[in-house]
Order: structure tokens, then sequence, then C-alpha cells
């Protein structure tokens, strides 16, 4: 009865959506990093513990007010007991422990063992007990218990708890953490030679009646106080001996210090890029509205400066190690991930909808571009798409992957768009044109005889009426592009008109330039 009551229940809270959702609130607002409202918790739980130390070094000479060391005493210490035992609520899952256990074994049709169940609890929970966080923790919670005044002591083990709370510390410890074998031989080699010298030290000044060193106490304090190179001078040998011991203790301490600070430097320097990009990331999940580009080649470079110089933010990924470092040295956000890895877009922490305005694919390789713009399709069905399009073969797997609109160079409109890359708002007006008035097309319609005949002028066209814009004439045998030409501009076989409009006023337009006959 009571196996049937613990399963029923294992199953409740692992299928009730309130229960997992207050868990993970609670997980989040204590573990997740990346969670709006977790920094505020650490903020406040911060300044708790300067609160309580500075209580704790206030009432050494002086009197503390009740009310504030009640606050410190049980307050605060209950604030601490109640965070130990969220964290040790949302470390791990029960419910699921019990439910995976049963699943398995019906499974092999045989019946519950709780008893493995529970134990794999015990050993999961206790595993988290012993952890180093969580036993700071648990030693935070001792001056609760102030009657025991020796317990008032383990105050201090709340400033370790800032490792918790501060990203600084966090990445130190990350830092140390990639050294800890050569650290450990740091660790056994000081101890050897503390040991040794303290064992010599006392061999030849304990009988000395004229010696500071009486003590196998005092011989260890004088070993450490040496090899550190601080020297009191206060505890110091006598003997020609002991000098000679501490000359050596000396040479050991000045390399123990060298091998430390190379350690540091070591860890620091391997360290330094990821604590960058670390840094880099957080800027950009700052960033409110900003263009993605996919790649920084020879086009890329341009777009980058002119959307810069109309005042946009841009954030740039690229595998190419080259061209990050370039991009960087050009004065960009830009991050050494791969276009195409879903992995990378979750490394930038960011909202796509509500960050980014365009994403730009503009590596000069179709087959990256594609890759890249399924693997955004992938994350976000809406986002605005650009890509260049350097093989036509390529157009139609470009449109199965999702992009909005593709700049081939050897088309008339990507001979434009290359011209407009110069013009600050370029890459605006085509996002604009794309996502909210998906009705309006920018078209290029040819010269024939029939219009020369017929409208020999930009100004005989008459394309206003049709509520048409002329953006400019190609001529093809001259290979330009005349922007915005003036109404005396000749017109030529072979040339074309690139407009902007709805569809059905370019049709219509189009329709008339083949079939009006001009008067007179």
């Amino acid at each position: 009865m009571l196996k049937r009551w613990i399963l029923d229940f294992a199953y409740f809270l692992d299928t009730s959506k309130a229960y997992q959702k207050r868990k993970q609130f609670f997980y989040r607002l204590l573990e997740d990093d990346k969670y709006k409202y977790k920094k505020y918790v650490d903020f406040f739980m911060i300044a708790l513990i300067f609160i309580s130390v500075g209580v704790l070094i206030r009432e050494v000479k002086f009197h503390v007010n009740d009310y504030l060391m009640f606050f410190s005493n049980y307050i605060i210490s209950f604030i601490f007991l109640i965070e130990y035992l969220l964290r040790f609520w949302v470390n791990s899952s029960v419910s699921k422990i019990i439910v995976a256990r049963a699943e398995h074994d019906t499974f092999l049709h045989r019946e519950v063992n709780l008893y493995k169940a529970f134990k794999e609890i015990i050993r999961v929970k206790f595993l988290y007990m012993v952890s180093p966080k969580a036993v700071i923790d648990l030693f935070a919670i001792m001056p609760f218990f102030h009657e025991l005044r020796l317990l008032r002591i383990f105050i201090l083990f709340r400033v370790f708890k800032l490792f918790r709370y501060a990203k600084s510390f966090q990445t130190l410890s990350s830092v140390l953490a990639t050294k800890k074998f050569e650290f450990l031989t740091l660790g056994i080699f000081a101890a050897v030679v503390i040991f040794v010298s303290s064992v010599l030290i006392y061999v030849m000044e304990g009988n000395n009646p004229k010696s500071p060193i009486n003590t196998l106490f005092e011989a260890i304090y004088w070993s450490i106080v040496t090899i550190s190179t601080v020297g009191y001078g206060d505890v110091v040998p006598v003997s020609h001996e002991g000098r000679f011991v501490a000359m050596l203790v000396i040479v050991a301490g000045i390399a123990v210090l060298a091998f430390t600070t190379s350690l540091f430097v070591s860890a620091f320097t391997e360290k330094l890029d990821e604590i960058r990009e670390v840094k880099t990331v957080e800027d950009v999940s700052k960033l409110r509205k900003f263009y993605l580009l996919c790649g920084y080649e020879n086009v890329a470079r341009e777009v980058a400066r002119k959307l810069s110089q109309s005042g946009n933010e841009i954030i740039i990924i690229d595998e190419d190690i080259t061209c990050i470092e370039q991009a960087k040295k050009d004065g960009y956000i830009a991050l050494n991930y791969s276009p195409s890895k879903v992995e990378s877009y979750e490394k930038l922490n960011i909202d796509i909808d509500k960050h980014v305005k365009g994403i730009l694919c503009l590596r000069e390789n179709d087959i990256e571009n594609v890759y890249t713009a399924l693997t955004i399709r992938s994350i976000n069905t809406n986002v605005f798409i650009l890509s260049l399009l350097m093989n036509d073969f390529n157009r139609k797997k470009m449109d199965f992957a999702g992009i909005n609109t593709m700049v081939y160079p050897q088309e008339l409109v990507g001979l434009i768009t290359k011209e407009l890359v110069g013009k600050p708002v370029a890459f605006e007006v085509i996002h604009e044109l794309r996502s909210e008035n998906a009705d309006v097309k920018i078209d290029e319609l040819g010269i024939t005889q029939r219009i020369v005949d017929n409208f020999p002028t930009v100004g005989d066209l008459g394309n206003k009426e049709f509520r048409v814009v002329l953006l400019g004439v190609y001529k093809k045998e001259k290979d330009r592009f005349y922007f915005n030409p003036m109404d005396d501009t000749l017109l030529e076989l072979g040339d074309y008109l690139l407009v902007v409009g709805y569809q059905i006023f370019i049709l219509e337009f189009e329709k008339y330039l083949h079939t009006k006959v001009k008067n007179g």
C-alpha cells in the first residue's frame, strides 16, 4: 500500500505542470545565470553577506544594536537556510528517479524495487551535500546557533558564498581549475620543503638557549614565513647551521614563488580568449536591435562598414579565425562561431525576434549560405534573411532554405544592390520591402524597339501616373547604371528599367509601355 502511494505521488509530481513550473522557476532563480531575475537575488544575497560580516567585525570591540544582532543571527541565517534547502531541492529530482526506476523494472516485468530508487536518491543528494559550494552554504547557516559562540566564526564562510554570486569569482575559479594538477604538484613541493626545513631548523636551533625557535610549531611558523619570502624577522636562527638552512629555504621559496606566478600567468593566458568571448556574448545580449552578419569576406566588409556608418549595430560570426581577427581589428563585435551550427546561436543567448533586425548570409559560397539559412530557419521562421547568390544554379536551394532576398551579382538587381551597398539605408529599405510590404516589388523591365519608338526619353514614360517609382536605368552596352536619371535621358534598345511599386501597378505600367502608341 505504501509503495503504491509513493509511486502514485512520484508520478503525480513528475507530470504536474504546476509543480514542475515552480521547481523550474526556483532553479533558474538560483542557478541559471541567463535568467533575468537571478542578478537581483545575487545582489540581495551579497548585501546580506556584507551585513553579517560587518556585524561580526563591529561586535569585537563595540556593542551592536540588539535588533541588528537579531537580524544577523536569525533573519540572515534563516534566509540562508531557505536558500540551502531550495538548492538541495532543485539540485535533482526525486520523483524522476523513482519514476525512472519504476519504468525500468516494469519494462523488465519485475516488481518495482524502491530500495534501489531511494539508494540512488541518497547517493545523488549526498554528492550535492559534500560539494564545496554546498558545504560553504551549510557552514554559513551555523551562526544561527549563536549561543555556541565558537560557531560565530562560521560567519566568515558567508564570504565564500560570494563565489556563487559574483561572476568574476566564478571566472577566477574556472581559470584556476584548469591547472589542478600543476597546483597539486606545487602544493606537494611546498609541503615537503616546509616539513624538511622545519625539522632541520628545529634540530639545529631547538637546544640553543639563545634561539627563539624552541618548539616544532615555531619551526613550522618560521619555515612558512621564510619560504613565502615575507620574512617578519620576529623568529630568526642564531647558529651558523640554522642560517645555512635559512639560505636553502629562501632559495626554495623563490622557486615556489616563480612556479606559482608562472602557473597563474599561463592559466589566465590560456583562458583569456574564452573570458573575452564570454564578455562579448554578454555585450551582445544587452543590444536591443542589430544585424547579424554571417561571414566577413569582401562584400561583408563593405556592408558592415556602411551599416555601421548609418548607426546600425552589427554582430559578425564566422568560423574562419582570420576573418574574425580582421573584423575585430575593424572595430566590430565578432565571434569565432560557425554560422551553420545551432550551438552558435544558442551561445549568443539572444531572442532573434526581439534582438535581430535581419540576418545577412554574406559568405561567397552558396553551399555555406544555404546551410546557414537552414540552421537559422530551424530556430526561427520569421527573421528576415538576405543572402549572396554566387551561382544561379543554386537559386532553388536558397528558396527552399527560406531565404527572403538573394543578391546575384550577375543580374541587374544584383548590380543595383551592389551599387546600393554604398547607401546607408540600402539594407533597411530591402528589409522593409520584404517584411512589411510583401506586395511591394522591385522589378526590371526590358526596353524594346516599340518602347523606344513611343517613349524615347525617361520623361516620356509617365510612370508616376501608375504610382510606379523609377529607381534607374541600366545601359547594357555601356554596362552602367544611372540612378534616378534625368527626364531627358534617352532610352535605347536593350536598356533595362528598374522600378518599385505594387505588383498590380507594375503590371499595368508594363502593359501600357508595350501597347500605348504615343500621340503626335
